[in-house]
């Protein structure tokens, strides 16, 4: 009898105090979600735009411009008598010249541009054009205030000349006895500012 009513009694508590919902709650409860801790990163550098590289200067040129044909106001040419009195033997004739300009310039000096003149009062002589073979021409440069001298003399025989007898031998000879001749001189446009004077004994 005692033992029914302490299982009665016992039945009656467990309705009554329904141990088991008190962990049903807690298994029922949602576990919390992990938290994640952040750790403080030093921030992503954004990338910038790439900028334009500084344009490259134009090197500038350093070169000296090149010199450009002489004018004939600057140029002084000299005509030379390789001495004052002659009697039988040739006549050596040059010429000089100087480029007075402040800058420097071209000039063609070669034979194809020379030209002498021998002249006794108003009688032409002697041209060296008349009989002059294989002409060349030659440019060279003239620094400002340089002065140049024909490198190889020419030479007159004393004969008038004429370009129907340059291969004669009997050409009229020039008069001797102490006349007075003129040697006059010419580079293409440039004519000579005076002339040279010798005599034929």
């Amino acid at each position: 009898m005692l033992l029914a009513l302490l299982v009665i009694a016992g039945v009656a508590w467990l309705v009554i105090a329904q141990p088991w919902r008190g962990l049903a709650d807690i298994l029922a409860q949602p576990e919390p979600e992990p938290t994640t801790s952040t750790v403080g990163t030093a921030p992503t550098p954004t990338a910038s735009a790439p900028t334009s590289p500084p344009p490259t200067p134009t090197p500038t040129s350093t070169d000296p411009p090149k010199p450009q044909p002489c004018d004939p106001e600057v140029i002084d040419l000299v005509p030379i008598v390789h001495g004052e009195t002659f009697e039988t033997k040739p006549v050596t004739l040059g010429m000089k010249l100087t480029n007075t300009g402040s800058v420097d310039c071209t000039l063609d000096v070669g034979t194809s541009k020379q030209r002498f003149v021998i002249t006794s009062g108003k009688d032409t002589w002697w041209r060296s054009t008349d009989c002059q073979s294989e002409p060349s021409d030659m440019v060279v440069t003239l620094a400002a205030g340089q002065t140049v001298q024909s490198a190889e003399p020419l030479t007159w025989d004393q004969t008038r000349s004429d370009p129907s007898t340059c291969g004669e031998d009997n050409r009229p000879r020039a008069r001797r006895g102490g006349a007075a001749y003129h040697l006059n001189v010419e580079i293409g446009d440039v004519k000579g500012s005076t002339t040279a004077q010798f005599f034929l004994r």
